[in-house]
């Protein structure tokens, strides 16, 4: 299978559909780059969650020979092919290495992460540049994409602002990962790492803003609360609306665990300190892209203390995006802003998807 052309010339809006198995981490990084193709460019976005049948999801891509027969009936893969099909995540790739013959060409296909298949199966691969992969459609970049923008934060600190405006400086949102193949989290680093945060955050005077991941586990994210609950401040404890971007736009400071790269890629976007807490086990990747991180100024391993420092937000998203639609053969102006405004406004439309129930907020003190 080889790249198709892609067409200069379209009527009206692109119609773009972003992909994923519908995990938060996984969702946010095809929906973020679809929203800043939107931000260049009038676009409709479509975010479809992909569900198999059964266990077929956990085949091969390979043995999985006719997808759409095995996709569940709310995957939504289905009616007019889009312009652009932007996927993310394994569960993806059984469709994405189809839809350009489906669509006859008229789809241009974009995979996010290193998709571990061969790159000449996309029109485009667009992995972390630790994963070290090259080639004439695979465009690495720092981190992952995301969604996170200038009018994004103010927004969502607005929703936020009751609970956060009265609270002391500096403010240090904490952001906590947890368990995976190469990190984990047990309670003896969780007792090292609240007891990190805690001594200068009281010589400080300062308050926290702090949030766990699904994959924190319940071990630390208990004795963390418990060391830290004191503090002003809030600890979201997983309830109500999420803090989470609201904690990025009112923190002084921004603490991040070395097992994420999405919340390490968003933080260093917003042109803050970013302190890369350490957990136990080790990564080489990781390594690699923390270095990268601390070589654009915009991360640094933590020890101990606050200080502050300034460099130009990393906004790789925008490039990304730029990227794709000048290989779709889509004219745009010059990009003459200073990276440092390079964050913009929201999308012009926002995606359609399916709604979830919000509880009410509960946050802690």
């Amino acid at each position: 299978m080889t790249s198709s052309e892609p067409s200069s010339c379209h009527q009206g809006p692109l119609v773009i559909w972003a992909l994923s198995d519908g995990r938060a981490g996984i969702e946010a990084q095809a929906v973020g780059l679809a929203e800043a193709v939107g931000r260049e460019t009038a676009a409709t976005i479509l975010v479809k969650r992909v569900g198999w049948k059964g266990r077929i999801g956990r085949l091969p891509w390979w043995l999985n020979w006719l997808p759409r027969r095995w996709l569940t009936p709310e995957s939504g893969i289905e009616g007019d092919w889009p312009d652009l099909w932007i996927a993310a995540g394994r569960a993806t790739l059984p469709l994405s290495i189809r839809a350009r013959r489906w669509s006859g060409g008229k789809t241009m296909v974009v995979q996010i992460q290193d998709p571990r298949v061969p790159p000449h199966m996309f029109d485009l691969v667009i992995p972390p540049r630790h994963d070290r992969l090259n080639g004439d459609n695979i465009l690495p970049i720092t981190g992952s994409p995301h969604r996170v923008t200038p009018a994004r934060l103010d927004s969502e600190y607005e929703r936020f602002r009751d609970q956060i405006e009265a609270l002391p400086h500096p403010r240090v949102a904490v952001l906590i990962g947890g368990k995976s193949k190469a990190f984990d989290l047990p309670v003896e680093r969780a007792a090292q790492m609240a007891h990190q945060i805690q001594l200068p955050l009281e010589q400080e005077g300062g308050s926290l803003l702090m949030t766990f991941s699904r994959r924190t586990p319940e071990p630390a994210r208990a004795l963390l609360t418990a060391r830290l609950r004191h503090l002003p401040g809030i600890i979201w404890d997983g309830e109500g609306p999420n803090p989470y971007f609201a904690f990025l736009a009112a923190a002084d400071y921004i603490l991040v665990t070395e097992d994420s790269t999405n919340m390490a890629t968003e933080a260093a976007s917003t042109g803050k300190p970013v302190f890369i807490l350490k957990m136990e086990g080790h990564s080489l990747k990781f390594r690699l892209f923390h270095e990268e991180l601390e070589r654009l100024g915009a991360a640094r391993p933590y020890g101990g203390g606050f200080h502050g420092w300034t460099y130009e937000p990393v906004n790789e998203t925008r490039r990304a995006a730029r990227e794709i639609l000048t290989r779709m053969g889509i004219e745009l102006p010059p990009d003459t802003a200073p990276v440092a405004e390079l964050l913009e406004s929201e999308p012009r439309k926002k995606p359609v998807r399916k709604p979830r129930a919000k509880a009410a907020a509960k946050p802690k003190g």
